[in-house]
């Protein structure tokens, strides 16, 4: 059985009044010549006073022969009846020898750290691992306060407030701290216990405390909160710049004091991926970040390229495709250091104590897109493998991210290109209306819609008027809206009236649909606006397709949307589409758009409209700046959808630049119409056109008489081209045709085909009306009168 080597007993007045065999051992005095003497009388030299406090501690005794005995001697008190000390056991052990006791050696050699302190936090025991923690001996802290002993740290701070609560409390604590171990040079997290120490009365007499070290499951956690963290933060934005910037705001501090991203060149463009070189790699900063404002460390700017030796860190993760450590020591590290130092010494300081550094390369899809790097200098920990599992997870994740931000931007800008391809780049020449047109596509990650626009010229001097937006967003949609606006363009070709026109366009659209499958026939849906504008009656015809109406703007009148039934979208298939006529005052201003001016998800649709048609009333010096007053006031700074806006100013061709005459069905009235149209270019000083036109309405009119059916009708127009135009009652349409060498006829619309611009016929509620352009000729600067020619 264990027992006590060496002990004595001393009355309160420190007079020995026993002595074991071991006293005797160690010291070489009889209990006869020490009993009944004062224990002072033993000593060699007074005690150390934080012994004395603590009541343990190394002692120097006179041994019996006169040579100098230390010894480590603990005294306990005895309580007599009163619970008043009556006396003191002292045991007595060798300095630095083993414990005498199990549960003593097993306090000693625990593997985690553990101290005892009295009520007043003094230190009363430690073990080795306590004592190898905190970097000093037992002695050197024995009887000692303990904040007189660390730092003035919050983690210090904390462990003093829970000595006390126990102290006081007389209840266990348990809690977890992350702080700094002064003997390890090492960050550590540790799990703190605490619990009161009593006496066999049960009176509290100190405070044992227990500390475990948990920095690698700390770390652990750290990391996987990183994880789970970047699962968010990362990737909010489809911008490949702004993931790289996420990725280095998630990395510093927690991670690493200074931390950055390059990428391949071809990541920031639309190219295909090319194979990467084998040696040195060129790669492009586009992030960084540091513990230090401003990123003094780095040695590239934002934007700039840089060559990577094959031997340097992020050109091998590159290479072999997985995380790569580099540690101070290293050859190679530094030399990637000194490199840095060479090429930026201003930044030299703020390296100093770079220690550790790990390069993740960017690999999404098979594909490498590039390195991000992590750099440690306050950082007291080292990379280590588990760091390595945590970057190739990390940069996977990070990686995917900026690889959807680079389809994303690809896709878009195809989407974008394709759709600026299909839409007008320049308004053809017209005068029926003054125009101004905006496209804005859309910055939200949806990507670009399917909106359109489109002024088309028509026969008579007329003028078509589209607006039209696609189901969905993306490639599909552009290339469905570059269909539907060609087929517009087709269908106004053969001048059908709006709603005709929109009838023939939803058969389209539900063909492409049924021809379609899945996904891409879903998308073949669309609204669109067509409106056709006559300069000489001044009549607006427009029928719509599930498109929100016109704003109209009256000379001196509010503004208003033109009411008229929107119909179905187009694709819905077999229901009607209703058309509007309105007369309109020259200088008249129909303003057509698309949803995405007054719709969002976060907008109200009337307030939206009400201040549209609001910006439709302030003054402005011309319709280009009109638009841009509309879209400034309407729109939010970031608009969700695609915006198409179109704004026609209407024109009147008066009386004086117009003449028709009534033709009798008889051949001999060719002459006279003949004659009078002559005359009246006579009248309009165009006697160079007069040859040819006399022959363009000397045959329309004899087809006319010949083949069509009363009433029969001539008009010439005078506008930017000359406009001969033939009408009659039969719905039969002219066409060419190849006549034989013998043939007596069949020549006449051939030889209005090579004499004049276009040609063409279009029907009317009467009949038809066979119409002919030919271009007038150029006019002498400020006069009407031809340019004199060589």
């Amino acid at each position: 059985m264990e027992h006590v080597a060496a002990a004595a007993t001393l009355d309160t007045l420190g007079v020995v009044t026993g002595w074991s065999e071991g006293a005797r051992l160690l010291t070489g005095h009889s209990a006869e010549e020490v009993v009944g003497r004062p224990a002072a009388a033993l000593l060699a030299e007074d005690p150390p006073p934080a012994a004395v406090a603590a009541r343990t501690g190394t002692v120097a005794l006179r041994h019996r022969d006169g040579h100098r005995v230390e010894l480590t001697l603990t005294a306990y008190p005895v309580l007599g009846p009163d619970a008043r000390p009556a006396g003191f056991v002292v045991t007595a052990r060798p300095p630095g020898g083993g414990e005498p006791t199990l549960a003593g050696r097993a306090f000693q050699q625990a593997s985690m750290p553990m101290s005892v302190f009295d009520s007043r936090q003094h230190y009363l025991r430690m073990n080795g691992m306590a004592c190898q923690v905190m970097g000093v001996s037992e002695e050197a802290l024995l009887g000692r306060y303990f904040p007189d002993t660390v730092e003035d740290a919050e983690h210090n701070r904390g462990l003093l407030r829970h000595l006390r609560q126990v102290a006081e409390t007389g209840r266990p604590v348990r809690y977890e701290t992350f702080a700094g171990a002064p003997a390890l040079n090492r960050e550590q997290a540790r799990s703190i216990e605490m619990w009161p120490v009593r006496d066999p009365s049960g009176r509290l007499t100190g405070v044992a405390l227990a500390s475990l070290d948990n920095t690698e499951q700390h770390w652990a956690r750290r990391r996987l909160a990183l994880l789970n963290e970047a699962a968010t933060a990362i990737g909010t934005t489809l911008d490949v710049v702004r993931t790289a910037e996420e990725l280095v705001e998630l990395l510093v501090p927690l991670y690493a004091d200074f931390a950055s991203v390059d990428l391949l060149d071809w990541v920031l463009g639309a190219d295909e991926p090319p194979m990467i070189p084998a040696g040195d790699v060129v790669l492009r900063r586009v992030a960084h970040g540091s513990v230090s404002d401003g990123t003094p460390e780095a040695v590239l700017r934002l934007g700039e390229a840089d060559v990577y030796t094959e031997s340097t860190p992020p050109a091998r993760a590159l290479h072999e495709g997985r995380p790569v450590l580099g540690q101070a020591g290293e050859p190679g590290f530094l030399r990637w250091v000194e490199e840095r130092n060479s090429r930026a010494p201003a930044g030299r300081r703020y390296r100093r104590g770079v220690h550790s550094m790990i390069a993740m390369p960017l690999r999404a899809r098979g594909t490498t897109l590039g390195v991000a790097v992590g750099v440690r200098m306050g950082h007291p920990e080292d990379y280590g493998p588990d760091d390595a599992v945590f970057a190739e997870e990390l940069a996977s994740r990070a990686a995917v991210c900026i690889d959807n931000a680079r389809r994303f931007a690809r896709e878009r800008t195809t989407a974008l290109a394709l759709q600026h391809s299909l839409l007008p780049s320049g308004l053809p020449g017209q005068a029926a209306v003054d125009v101004a047109h905006r496209y804005l596509p859309s910055g939200s990650l949806a990507g670009i819609g399917g909106d359109w626009f489109d002024v088309i010229p028509l026969s008579g001097s007329r003028v078509g008027l589209v607006v039209g937006d696609v189901v969905g967003h993306g490639i599909r949609s552009s290339a469905t809206m570059g269909r539907l606006r060609t087929a517009v363009r087709t269908l106004a070709d053969v001048d059908l009236p709006p709603d005709e026109l929109l009838t023939h366009l939803d058969d389209l659209v539900t063909h492409l649909a049924a021809d379609g499958s899945g996904e891409e026939s879903a998308e073949l849906g669309a609204t669109c606006l067509y409106a056709v504008y006559d300069p000489v009656s001044r009549r607006l015809t427009l029928a719509a397709a599930g498109h929100p109406p016109p704003a109209l703007v009256l000379p001196g009148s509010a503004v208003e949307l033109v009411r008229m039934t929107a119909g179905p979208p187009l694709g819905v298939g077999g229901l009607p589409f209703e058309a509007r006529e309105l007369q309109l005052p020259e200088g008249s201003v129909l303003a057509l758009y698309t949803d995405g001016l007054v719709e969002g998800r976060d907008r109200d649709v009337d307030r939206a409209t009400e201040e549209l048609c609001r910006a439709l009333t302030v003054p402005a010096d011309s319709l280009e700046a009109l638009g841009d007053n509309v879209l400034k006031a309407v729109l939010p700074e970031q608009p969700g959808d695609d915006v198409a806006l179109l704004l026609a100013r209407t024109r009147a061709l008066g009386a004086d630049r117009v003449a028709t005459w009534s033709v009798r069905p008889d051949p001999a009235e060719v002459a006279a119409t003949r004659q009078a149209a002559t005359a009246q270019l006579a009248a309009w000083e165009l006697d160079e056109a007069a040859f040819i036109t006399e022959l363009v309405v000397s045959e329309l009119v004899t087809n006319a008489i010949r083949y069509g059916v009363p009433p029969i009708q001539l008009r010439l127009i005078r506008d930017r081209a000359l406009i001969c135009e033939v009408s009659d009652g039969s719905s039969t349409s002219p066409h060419l045709r190849r006549a034989h060498a013998y043939d007596e006829g069949g020549r006449g619309l051939l030889l209005v085909a090579q004499l004049t611009q276009r040609w063409g016929s279009r029907q009317t509620t009467g009949g038809k009306t066979i119409w002919a352009e030919q271009p007038l000729p150029a006019r002498a600067p400020g006069t009407d009168r031809p340019a004199e020619t060589d």
